[in-house]
């Protein structure tokens, strides 16, 4: 029987529900348990594709094409595991679903409402997931804060569960901050006993408190907060700020937190946590150091990256070596400063992205890394102006163009090309989610891989041109990853290049810290190795 864990927040949002549910996932993955985690998010978008990353960070998509919250993103690379659409749910969902219902008929007559009928779908969800999935433990972070209007549903939602499923099958965690006041020199406990106050008034009383702060929390302020709040003290967790994420679950560990949930669900089962210290002992001990460049229109966002910048540092974690990264921002690059701007930089990576803002930027320092021999990675909208640059400085197509940026050139390298996609769905203008791709042999890629064949998530909607596939041959391009069943060009790759190596894919929504992503690996181990030649 699935037992469940719904994680909630209090005072303040930011304050890691999802790294605390994604860390808990990987404790129980590694005492062999199944794990599922869901991310129920109380806005009113059906999912978070057409929202703008300055709203709700970087779009993340799981294999069957769902677009998600990031959070999903720490889910998957915590736990190890590939997540689906059941993962996934907004009250966007949830309403469009009751409503669709109500004007077949569904209810009867019934006058529809937020109690029973919401609350009914939310559970349904839940429900649903452990029915098809049918995990040992199944985690839902509950996004937003304890107090927030559009919450309330999900929190009477949640409360039937127990109801429903019984005392030993479903916990409550809740996270707040203790806040420093740096005048008195003390952490304040109030935020944390209004948040419980308010989530038991709610009819929830939380099994275990998540406290978050700039420093571990004294034994006397636990015991404090154990008694006004009617939580046993060694099921309060101090969760202070950390360095690297990736501690938490060792955090978590060392506190039994794991042990004492085990415990309440009485899942026997030894743990095996060598993978995640050893991880861990190897971020520690550091022997390189080098600098990538990542050059997008978002940069003063880091959540809008937040994938590649994690698959960076999952690289560096392998190869001992720390990853700085220099956020350059593409509208600030012009014919005059890009040379200057990039000089410093070991390696360049242009992510996905759309939108003409910023392109002629990420151009420029496409060109730079080809010309310069720096070690250069393009993802997606990468790729894409790694050929636009390539036809109008090496092809000397001047006017060589995408079409999303210009509908009406005459050269579009880059088109939305329909006739090019035979067995896709006609009306599915992006490609969502996990495609195949068959490598080319003896190319870089190929060896990087180790494969004849990989299957690699997509987020985009315009394709290479196939009618110009000779003319970029003839100079030197090689189309080394292409797609079976539509021809489409997958992986570009020039050869008399340290690592210019460009993908249409999302490289970096497989990547996880224990498994890095073998093209990152590459990235990072091309620019070490071109940093000792120079030496």
């Amino acid at each position: 029987m699935t037992k469940y864990i719904f994680v909630t927040g209090g005072v303040v949002s930011g304050l890691g529900k999802g790294i605390t549910a994604a860390s808990l996932g990987a404790l129980f993955k590694a005492r062999g348990l199944k794990v599922f985690v869901q991310k129920f998010d109380p806005y009113l978008n059906v999912d978070p594709g057409t929202m703008s990353p300055y709203q709700h960070g970087e779009v993340f998509v799981t294999d069957d094409g769902t677009e998600t919250d990031l959070d999903l993103g720490h889910y998957e690379r915590f736990i190890d595991e590939s997540l689906n659409r059941l993962s996934s749910v907004t009250t966007g969902i949830i309403y469009s679903k009751v409503l669709a219902d109500e004007r077949k008929g569904v209810f009867l007559g019934q006058t529809v409402q937020v109690v029973p009928h919401i609350t009914d779908e939310i559970k349904r969800m839940v429900y649903t997931a452990s029915q098809e999935v049918n995990p040992d433990i199944q985690i839902i972070e509950i996004g937003g804060t304890v107090g927030d209007i559009e919450l309330l549903p999900y929190i009477e939602a949640i409360r039937q569960v127990k109801l429903e499923k019984g005392n030993n099958s479903v916990l409550f965690i809740h996270t707040t901050i203790l806040p420093y006041l740096k005048t008195s020199n003390e952490l304040k406990t109030k935020p944390t006993q209004h948040s419980v106050k308010m989530l038991m008034g709610e009819g929830i009383t939380p099994d275990f408190l998540v406290l978050r702060a700039d420093m571990s929390i004294p034994e006397d302020l636990k015991c404090k907060i154990s008694k006004l709040c009617a939580i046993q003290k060694e099921k309060i967790i101090s969760l202070p700020d950390l360095d690297n994420i990736y501690e938490v679950p060792l955090v978590l560990y060392q506190q039994k937190m794991d042990t004492l949930i085990c415990k309440i669900f009485k899942l026997d089962r030894k743990i095996d946590i060598r993978r995640w210290q050893t991880l861990i002992d190897k971020s520690h001990h550091i022997e390189h150091e080098i600098t990538v460049a990542i050059v997008g229109k978002y940069v003063a966002l880091e959540d809008a990256y937040l994938s590649i910048k994690e698959s960076l540092r999952h690289a560096g974690f392998n190869l001992k070596t720390k990853v700085n990264i220099d956020w350059v921002n593409s509208e600030e690059l012009h014919e005059t400063n890009y040379k200057k701007r990039l000089k410093h930089a070991d390696g360049i990576l242009v992510p996905g992205g759309s939108g003409i803002t910023g392109i002629n930027g990420k151009i420029l320092a496409i060109k730079y890394a080809r010309e310069k021999n720096v070690p250069f990675l393009g993802i997606c909208l990468g790729m894409q102006l790694a050929i636009v640059e390539f036809a109008r400085n090496v092809l000397k197509i001047k006017d060589a163009d995408s079409t999303e940026f210009n509908p009406h050139t005459d050269n579009p390298i880059i088109d939305y090309l329909p006739s090019q996609y035979k067995k896709i769905e006609i009306g599915k203008t992006m490609r969502l989610g996990v495609y195949q791709c068959n490598l080319k042999p003896k190319t870089k890629v190929a060896k990087i891989y180790g494969v004849k064949s990989i299957m690699e998530r997509h987020r985009h909607r315009y394709e290479f041109n196939n009618q110009y596939l000779d003319a970029f041959a003839e100079k030197g391009m090689v189309f080394s990853g292409v797609n079976p069943a539509t021809n489409l060009v997958e992986i570009i790759e020039l050869t008399d290049h340290p690592h210019f190596i460009a993908t249409q894919f999302r490289p970096e929504f497989k990547s996880r810290p224990i498994q890095p992503h073998p093209l990152f690996v590459s990235l990072v181990t091309a620019i070490l190795t071109n940093k000792a030649s120079k030496k």
